[in-house]
């Protein structure tokens, strides 16, 4: 965890912590009352979100010390989210929890520490979730291994993490209900692994290895409630749900089909499997809808997107989110093959504001990055600088998602990344919809006269580079 100033920060909470002390009589009134407050280092926008369930319960504005502070009355004890655009993380708040937390945008998960009543258990929380993103950074390999020394390493990493949790559940002495998401931050990171092996393995290595998995190396599946309703928007559950119903889903089908339909009978049997296994509406709802997403983000043919929302909508009950599914839906129609790229704004180098239009003439590549992933970063740009080698007739350019003009210039100066364009997206949110751009994983190809080849593809599949020829 990056370290700060720690005198600054007691400074700025001393006169909070004051009136946390004023007011511990009125607890006693007050059965529910909580305060949640904090400071923003470098802000991207004026305000913090704070949410229950991917709800806005309040906006909650900062000072010109970019500092933001609530009293609530009455706050049920359970798991909230704070969100900084683009970035979010979780607190957890028991009876009568008083949390102050500082965050700095430009590294957000590796800046964050929670002080006040109720910091341990949130300081163990994303510490945590920091272990998972470190061993998911330097997994890549990993899932190169054969099964057995894949699961040794998993395994040990697993056992580690349980220790270091049992430790902390000792030290903190926290309460039952929290534990159910101290513990599912372990285990479900873990039987993510475990799920998305052999479909990483193929992509990574061609090689099948469905028919040498061992009958046990799914036995965990037994103990897991698919209908726990307190986990349905806590991320490490959902994922897992996910990455479970990619790999039962794709168990069925192998070379029988062409790619497109594969896709279409592989999502729709993930849906068919999130009906029959999840019961509960909330929990089966979130899970209809990620399935969604991820599958209009792969499948460009109009078609086959109608069987596929006809079978979404037949099990999904969430309204609100219908009409969203519906939207993405329409824009990924404008990026289908042949058509020429939605325009969008764009900022160089000097400051001026470019038009994608313009450059958008000629073959192209367009990738992604994001400072808060700096081994993507690197890992992309390399990848791209080897392609702009073997394929000069591309023009490459590197879109910096959300960092801020000085944050993209000083990241870029330190790096010869000579042959690649680089520009900012000047308004993300216009971009997100227009191009669909959900995760920094993405890349674009245009061909001839600049028209899409392919919208959704990624430099680090096992055959982009024949996409180019």
């Amino acid at each position: 965890m990056h370290k700060f100033n720690n005198i600054k920060f007691l400074g700025f909470l001393f006169p909070i912590f004051a009136l946390f002390c004023s007011c511990k009589n009125e607890f006693k009134g007050c059965e529910y009352v909580a305060y949640f407050g904090g400071e923003v280092v470098n802000p991207n926008t004026p305000y913090v979100l704070f949410c229950k369930d991917n709800e806005v319960i309040d906006t909650l504005k900062l000072d010109k010390n970019n500092r933001f502070f609530i009293q609530f009355d009455s706050l049920a004890p359970g798991l909230y989210s704070f969100k900084h655009e683009p970035e979010y993380q979780y607190v957890y708040f028991d009876k009568n929890d008083s949390i102050m937390v500082r965050v700095n945008s430009k590294d957000f998960d590796g800046s964050i520490v929670f002080c006040g009543r109720g910091d341990q258990k949130n300081n163990y929380l994303i510490e945590q979730y920091l272990r998972n993103e470190k061993e998911k950074n330097n997994m890549f390999e990993t899932f190169d291994y054969d099964i057995d020394k894949f699961s040794h390493t998993v395994d040990s990493l697993y056992k580690i993490s349980k220790k270091f949790y049992a430790t902390k559940k000792e030290e903190i002495k926290w309460s039952d209900d929290f534990d159910v998401y101290a513990k599912a931050a372990v285990d479900y990171p873990y039987y993510s692994r475990k799920e998305v092996y052999p479909i990483i393995h193929k992509i990574r290595t061609g090689e099948d290895v469905y028919e040498k998995i061992p009958k046990d190396f799914y036995d965990f599946r037994k103990n897991i409630n698919c209908n726990n309703v307190a986990l349905s928007n806590y991320s490490p559950f959902v994922m897992y749900l996910s990455n479970m119903l990619n790999n039962m889903g794709a168990i069925n089908y192998h070379n029988h089909f062409s790619e497109m339909d594969l896709a279409l009978k592989t999502n729709i049997n993930k849906l068919n499997i999130a009906d029959t296994l999840i019961k509960n509406e909330k929990v089966k709802n979130t899970i209809l809808n990620n399935i969604a997403f991820t599958y209009l983000l792969e499948d460009q043919n109009m078609v086959n997107n109608k069987k596929f929302l006809d079978t979404y909508h037949k099990y999904s009950t969430d309204k609100s989110q219908k009409n969203e599914i519906l939207k993405i839906g329409d824009a990924i129609q404008l990026l289908t093959v042949g058509n020429s790229l939605p325009n969008v704004a764009l900022t160089n180098r000097d400051g001026d504001t470019i038009q994608s239009s313009n450059f958008a003439n000629k073959k192209t590549v367009i990738f992604f990055w994001s400072e808060n992933a700096l081994s993507h970063f690197e890992a992309v740009h390399k990848k791209i600088l080897a392609f702009h080698k073997n394929h000069p007739e591309y023009q490459f350019i590197g879109i910096n998602l959300n960092d801020s003009q000085e944050a993209w210039e000083n990241k870029l100066s330190n790096y010869n990344f000579n042959g690649i364009t680089e520009l900012r997206c000047a308004d993300f949110e216009d971009l997100k919809d227009k191009w669909v751009i959900t995760k920094v994983h993405r890349t674009i190809i245009l061909g001839d006269k600049g028209l899409i080849k392919n919208a959704f593809t990624n430099v680090f599949e096992l055959n982009f580079e024949d996409e180019l020829k």
